[in-house]
Formats: structure tokens, C-alpha cells, sequence
């Protein structure tokens, strides 16, 4: 059988990824897998739904994995709201509601925001201290 093209260039893509870039591939991840659910829902594929809602639970698992508790607050807030996320996934899942899944791409859109702003800082601040050396 042959090779996926895609498959392979989607499996490059996260493994030559910086770690601050593989969690924006996360993010993306639940957001179009929230929104494959929510399709799924609306034209009543209860099977389609649930392996979409499964997916967006185990990518929030992953973000979950990937919080640094060494940063202190903002990880241990950070946890907490992923957490949240995924108990909304689940409560999504069981009761194929689609408010709530429109609840979790627009929490995660806005902190896929907030992590490109954080990005673009810390490049920023970088650039800054590199042009200091």
C-alpha cells in the first residue's frame, strides 16, 4: 500500500516543529475537530460526532501534558482551563450539543490568539536581547 503524501508531510511538519509551534498545530487540531463534530451532529451522525469529539478530548489531553508546571500560576491557571475544556468535550460528546461545542472552538480561538501575541513577544524580546550582545 502506498504511503499517505499528506500523512507524510503532516507527520514532518510536527516533527521538525518548535515546541511553541506544535501547540498552535494542537489548537488548530481542536478546532477542526470540534467543527467536524459539530457537522457531524447537525446531520445526525451520532458515529461521526464521536470520533470527532474523541479526538478534540485527546488533543486536550496532549495540551494538558505540555503545560510546564515550572512557570508557576499561569501553568497551574493554564491546567485548570484545559481541564475545563476537556470536561466540556466530554459533556459535548454525551449530549451532542452543539452550543457547547461552539463554547470550546471559541475559547481555544481565543487562546490560540494569545499564544501567537505570546510568540510574536518572545521573538520580539529576543531579537531585543541578541541586538544587546
Amino acid at each position: 500500500m502506498m504511503p499517505n503524501p499528506y500523512a507524510q508531510y503532516r507527520q514532518t511538519q510536527v516533527q521538525t516543529a518548535a515546541p511553541e509551534q506544535l501547540i498552535l498545530m494542537l489548537y488548530d487540531g481542536v478546532i477542526k475537530f470540534c467543527l467536524q463534530g459539530k457537522e457531524c451532529i447537525e446531520k445526525n451522525d451520532v458515529s461521526g460526532a464521536n470520533a470527532a469529539l474523541i479526538r478534540v478530548q485527546d488533543i486536550i489531553s496532549e495540551l494538558q501534558f505540555s503545560v510546564n508546571d515550572d512557570a508557576g500560576e499561569i501553568a497551574e491557571q493554564l491546567s485548570l482551563l484545559y481541564e475545563y475544556l476537556y470536561r466540556r468535550a466530554l459533556d459535548a460528546n454525551l449530549a451532542k450539543d452543539v452550543a457547547i461545542v461552539d463554547e470550546i472552538v471559541n475559547m481555544v480561538r481565543d487562546l490560540r490568539s494569545t499564544w501567537v501575541e505570546a510568540i510574536m513577544l518572545a521573538r520580539r524580546q529576543a531579537g531585543a536581547a541578541d541586538a544587546n550582545h
